[in-house]
């Protein structure tokens, strides 16, 4: 897949490594000598991102002083990663879709066709075919991306990764001057093998941070590691479900949610359990909040 020029279209949850998946595949393609550029479409207002992925020329708007390249030219040769791709307006749509298509555009304000050679890969943590079925992104464009789809899962479908993740981030933090050779407590690692990350692998990066830093005489230990972490494993509610049955459960947290304009923090003081063990009732119970 990777050497190919094929699009590819990742699906998974926020923090579930998308973006490292992303380099990646253009580390291991033959486009890898030359550019990755990233553009976070949620990131960019909706009245500039179409000069951002295309460019303009001078005066094609108001404070357009000088001819900008858009993130399409500046991949040339190379790839794009367009993440949050269903961030895209409708409008903008056709257009990506013929960039994609054609490998030709033209600049805000400009007739003039410009030729790009970019393999395009775009990530979403929104389901895109739900998205296309509810009209709010076209379905041409969401089958050219997805040539090749991939869905990344969530750290807690694969804790094997776990152990794993932990020692590349420890690696990447001594490689920034964090102490070197750091050792995890056997309580600390069964603490993080047991917690269902929320923030998936981005959460489990900051945590892998924290814990160093507040590592006891080398060593990460079980108080080392975040708050939310610690009041999970600390939590003996988390292995007790609310009474009842599941229709039951599910309108009780769907009450208290409405209760609480879906503030999940409020919702779960008056549940009387942590933040953590709430949302691990939502999953489990395929809640909408």
């Amino acid at each position: 897949m990777a050497p190919t020029n094929a699009f590819t279209l990742l699906q998974g949850e926020s923090g579930t490594g998308k973006t490292q998946l992303a380099r990646l595949i253009h580390q291991q393609s033959h486009r890898s000598k030359a550019v990755f550029t990233e553009v976070n479409c949620a990131a960019i207002p909706e009245s500039l991102l179409e000069s951002e992925l295309f460019g303009h020329i001078k005066g094609a708007f108001t404070g357009a002083s000088a001819e900008r390249l858009g993130r399409f030219q500046s991949a040339h040769s190379g790839t794009l990663f367009l993440d949050e791709i269903g961030e895209i307006p409708l409008h903008l749509q056709a257009k990506l879709l013929r960039a994609l298509q054609d490998q030709e555009f033209e600049m805000v304000g400009s007739d003039k066709t410009i030729k790009v050679d970019v393999r395009v890969i775009a990530a979403s943590n929104k389901n895109l075919r739900d998205m296309v079925d509810e009209g709010k992104f076209r379905a041409d464009l969401y089958y050219r991306l997805g040539v090749i789809p991939i869905t990344v899962p969530s750290l807690r479908e694969r804790p094997g990764d776990i152990p794993v993740l932990i020692k590349h981030f420890c690696k990447q933090l001594e490689n920034r001057g964090y102490p070197e050779n750091m050792q995890c407590n056997q309580n600390a690692m069964r603490m993080m093998m047991d917690y269902p990350w929320p923030g998936n692998v981005r959460e489990l990066e900051n945590a892998v941070e924290h814990g160093i830093i507040c590592a006891i005489n080398g060593v990460v230990q079980p108080e080392s590691l975040p708050q939310d972490i610690r009041e999970y494993c600390a939590d003996s509610d988390r292995h007790i479900e609310i009474s009842g049955d599941d229709e039951s459960i599910i309108n009780k947290i769907q009450s208290v949610m409405q209760r609480c304009n879906s503030n999940r923090a409020e919702a779960a003081k008056l549940l009387g359990v942590n933040r953590t063990t709430l949302w691990r009732w939502i999953q489990k119970y395929n809640i909408t909040t």
